[in-house]
């Protein structure tokens, strides 16, 4: 058995039997630059050039089943820690008429507005016509749930690293 070569951007942090971790976090970087240049560009295909990567999954993330969100819920659910972002990105998305907010009681909603489910939907088209119109590997997107769950599973487990290297 032939010793298997490893694309280990940070060899400096790779003991021996620790390659493929450092492998695997080279591999989630390139996909996360790439994903969120993905966001922005599919967002300017769709008609909204002036959007960053955070404005557009604030966005979604507003739309995300028609009913309003919270700004404490956005940031839970989009795991930033930093609700100051999330809020200017409110306030961007307001000021482009694509998010509307609601004070029905003591707590403020955000739902988006007519415009805002439209850049919803165009962003949809363009991604149905350049992502998911172009067979990739796997062709029938089979196993994609199973690694999202992995994804998910692996947020958690970062997320404890930085508590414990916080109280260090």
């Amino acid at each position: 058995m032939s010793k298997r070569d490893y694309i280990v951007s940070s060899a400096h942090l790779a003991d021996p039997g620790t390659e493929e971790l450092s492998e695997f976090e080279y591999g989630l970087i390139l996909a996360h630059h790439a994903f969120e240049r993905w966001l922005v560009r599919c967002m300017t295909a769709a008609g909204y050039p002036d959007l960053s990567r955070v404005d557009i999954l604030v966005l979604h993330s507003v739309h995300h089943r028609g009913r309003p969100k919270r700004l404490a819920d956005l940031c839970f659910v989009l795991n930033i820690e930093d609700s100051h972002v999330v809020n200017y990105a409110l306030r961007k998305l307001a000021q482009l008429d694509l998010v509307a907010r609601a004070r029905p009681g003591k707590e403020v909603f955000y739902a988006t507005t007519p415009t805002g489910d439209d850049a919803c939907r165009r962003y949809r088209e363009v991604r149905q016509a350049c992502l998911l119109a172009v067979p990739t590997p796997p062709t029938d997107h089979a196993g994609l749930g199973e690694t999202a769950g992995l994804l998910r599973a692996l947020s958690g487990l970062y997320d404890q690293a930085a508590r414990a290297a916080t109280s260090l």
